[in-house]
């Protein structure tokens, strides 16, 4: 087993964006590395939880810290996938059409409210988070490179919400949940600066192309022949094992691993271990797996914890 080509500068660069991070999403270091671990793998981050608790502030803070351009896209109930991807306005002075950009074409784009908008409107999204670029017109425009999505979404029992699609959902490498911070942390959130304030000072530890070189390492870290039966068999038991609709998908099993690679490149690991695995496998499998019984309420930590203890370590 030999160690992940990552130099001791990226390391510590990478070191020190958690630790900006931290510094201004207090006390969620795990839902930080996981999205970060999402933008290694490259992937898409889904944010699920009530307003207020720090979505659209994590996703400014990734921004800042790893030095990417930045759009934020309101969806509303009336936006349209023009107002996403951009639209073809005729230049008389050329007799042609002439194609202006949306806000989609940023490296790092928030879908804030991402389930507050109709179907086709996210739609919009799909084409760009799955093939990296988008289509007017008949002619493809490819996006910046790197390209990261973060989305928030509500509750689904919230008035205005459209539930996104099973293929949409799929689009996202990862779902995290904030939660309400411990008291102690909400007491300096009250007594201190505020956090947009803390933004605009946010010095950039990583820039595109360090990120870039990153994400290039992650399918290098090593996983070998019993990790990858691992992964095999919780794909398999999730097919199997009659508690879900439908079991993961080989796209699925792709991502679980792809996150597991950045997880262990983050924790400076020289191969994947079973810990790495799941320590990503709520995140991934969550929003993927429905419940055979409707009346089974369990979250995407339970059902993993699930997985986890049915599925023995080779």
């Amino acid at each position: 087993m030999t160690a992940s080509p990552v130099t001791s500068d990226l390391r510590e660069r990478l070191r020190l964006a958690l630790a900006r991070l931290n510094e201004v999403v207090l006390g969620k270091d795990a839902q930080l590395r996981l999205a970060v671990a999402c933008l290694l793998a490259r992937g898409h981050l889904l944010i699920e939880d009530i307003p207020g608790v720090g979505k659209t502030t994590l996703a400014h803070a990734l921004a800042r810290v790893l030095g990417l351009g930045f759009q934020r896209i309101q969806f509303t109930s009336d936006l349209l996938p023009a107002d996403v991807i951009g639209v073809s306005v005729f230049d008389r002075a050329s007799g042609t059409f002439q194609f202006h950009r949306g806000p989609v074409f940023s490296q790092l784009v928030l879908a804030d409210e991402v389930n507050r908008a109709t179907p086709k409107a996210q739609s919009a999204l799909l084409e760009a988070m799955e093939e990296r670029q988008v289509t007017v017109d008949g002619v493809a425009h490819p996006l910046p490179e790197p390209f990261f999505v973060v989305a928030t979404q509500n509750p689904s029992h919230q008035v205005g919400t459209f539930p996104l699609p099973e293929s949409q959902l799929d689009r996202f490498l990862l779902r995290i949940e904030l939660g309400y911070p411990a008291p102690s942390l909400e007491r300096s959130l009250l007594k201190g600066r505020d956090r947009r304030d803390l933004l605009v000072d946010l010095a950039a530890a990583l820039d595109s192309d360090s990120l870039v070189t990153l994400q290039h390492q992650v399918p290098l870290v090593y996983a070998s022949d019993a990790l990858l039966d691992y992964v095999q068999a919780v794909t398999r038991y999730t097919r199997e094992c009659g508690a879900f609709q439908a079991g993961l998908s080989p796209r699925a099993a792709i991502g679980v691993l792809r996150a597991a690679q950045a997880w262990a490149l983050l924790e400076g690991h020289s191969g994947v271990l079973p810990e790495d695995v799941q320590a990503v496998l709520g995140p991934v499998i969550g929003h993927r797996l429905k419940p055979r019984d409707s009346a089974d309420r369990r979250s995407a930590t339970e059902i993993a914890r699930a997985v986890i203890e049915a599925v023995p370590i080779p």
